[in-house]
């Protein structure tokens, strides 16, 4: 089993996508660490000798910023944007979508379900 940044690979899955499941590389950045390493981006994570594990390992930790401390990073971000009070940030505060959507129709994932107004008889 393959543990890189804290997170379990799926052992079934080819590399490329394997690499997908930790936070902070997305398919673009999987394919440059395999071609990087040099691993085969079509064996299955299950298939990885532990060479290969720990390159892949070196380069990750030494190149990128992922899991915890991208998520942490993310989060004082968006308190930054809140704390200085600029449009974002109150958007953000308000739960509402930041980056300019309609909010008239749609934006049900930020606003959230609704009740009818009006409707109690």
């Amino acid at each position: 089993m393959a543990r890189i940044a804290g997170v379990d690979l799926p052992k079934e899955k080819r590399v490329e996508v394997g690499l997908t499941y930790i936070y902070g590389i997305g398919p673009s950045s999987s394919r440059k660490i395999l071609k990087d390493t040099g691993v085969n981006p079509d064996i299955r994570v299950k298939d990885l000798s532990n060479d290969d594990v720990a390159k892949i390992r070196d380069i990750i930790t030494k190149d990128y910023k992922v899991e915890g401390a991208l998520r942490t990073e993310v989060t004082m971000n968006v308190k930054r944007l809140m704390d200085i009070g600029c449009y974002r940030g109150l958007r953000h505060r308000k739960g509402l979508p930041v980056r300019g959507q309609r909010t008239h129709t749609n934006a049900r994932t930020r606003r959230g379900k609704r009740t009818a107004v009006g409707r109690g008889r």
